[in-house]
């Protein structure tokens, strides 16, 4: 391994090796997809959430619609990271103002583990799209804080340490509905309730050099820290003919000044080509909510949501994303 991680070792990380004369970083598992839409008794799908080591296995914060489409979020637990059992009943939390508390929607979680606590973001209904936030240090009692900003954002994730003696996240300011624009932006805060210092990280690229993230953009997993930079793995978007295809890139951060973009790619890392990724309750979407990393081999397994429905894992490693990311770079 070339790039040094600055993270945790990892050694039951899920992993498949590449398989022969793959050109592109990223392969996805072969028994995709590893969590099915009907997992739980009255799931419509399970797609778009979030994963975390915990106690030597793993824990995470799942996104399942119901069969009414009531959109929550629920407790997974997994001995391997690629078999999971699901909460039947959603994350109740505790302690916010019952104002906050009052549920809307809740999607899209990322977990973030800083300290002892696991702080959960968020897509939260508070009279439109907001960035939601709690912790909790046993995945049984959350404790919710204040929304991070104003409706509209979506897509709120946490860097997993503090940044200048700040906490940091990275969102994306959006619109009441399918929104048809969006830049990543860098927000900071001194105790995860007053956000400011907001800085623009990167937006979409016009034009047919970088088409594939011409129409938004915003940040997927936590980032994961190297000697180079934050390595972040992120969606983009088109606009077609059929509607919207989302994508995955990459691209590396500053360590101490996240919103300069040291380099970008212009193609993208994973695309829709899978039957179970491109037909669906919303076709031709892979949408990155967490990943875990090996410190020690560089190793990253991805998790993804596939078409709205499923959940999806795929593989790659910080030496080959880094590399990708280098060798076809996206000119500002």
């Amino acid at each position: 391994m070339k790039n040094k991680v600055i993270a945790d070792t990892l050694k039951n990380i899920p992993w498949q090796k590449k398989p022969k004369n793959l050109k592109d970083p990223v392969w996805r598992y072969q028994d995709n997809p590893i969590i099915k839409r009907d997992e739980q008794k009255f799931s419509n799908s399970i797609f778009n959430s979030a994963v975390v080591p915990y106690q030597d296995k793993f824990a995470g914060v799942f996104r399942c619609d119901s069969k009414s489409i009531s959109m929550d979020i629920f407790v997974g637990f997994s001995d391997d990271g690629i078999n999971w059992e699901i909460e039947s009943d959603p994350i109740e939390f505790k302690g916010a103002e019952p104002e906050i508390l009052k549920r809307e929607y809740r999607y899209d979680p990322r977990v973030t583990k800083i300290g002892d606590k696991y702080y959960i973001s968020w897509c939260n209904g508070y009279h439109g799209p907001t960035i939601g936030l709690a912790y909790t240090t046993d995945f049984k009692e959350f404790y919710q804080l204040e929304n991070a900003f104003l409706p509209f954002n979506r897509n709120g994730v946490l860097f997993p340490r503090k940044i200048n003696g700040k906490y940091a996240m990275l969102s994306r300011p959006s619109d009441n509905g399918h929104t048809p624009f969006g830049d990543i932006f860098y927000s900071q805060s001194p105790d995860l309730e007053y956000w400011g210092h907001h800085r623009h990280v990167m937006g979409t690229y016009p034009g047919d050099k970088s088409a594939w993230q011409s129409t938004k953009i915003g940040p997927g997993p936590v980032p994961i820290e190297t000697e180079i930079g934050w390595l972040l793995i992120y969606h983009g978007v088109i606009n077609t003919c059929n509607g919207f295809v989302y994508r995955m890139g990459v691209a590396i951060l500053d360590r101490e000044q996240p919103w300069q973009v040291k380099y970008r790619s212009k193609n993208y890392i994973l695309a829709p080509q899978k039957l179970y990724e491109c037909v669906g309750d919303v076709p031709n979407v892979v949408f990155p909510c967490a990943s875990l990393v090996d410190a020690a081999t560089g190793r990253i397994a991805i998790y993804y949501g596939c078409a709205d429905t499923v959940t999806g894992l795929a593989f790659t490693t910080v030496d080959q994303l880094i590399a990708y990311a280098q060798e076809n770079p996206l000119e500002a």
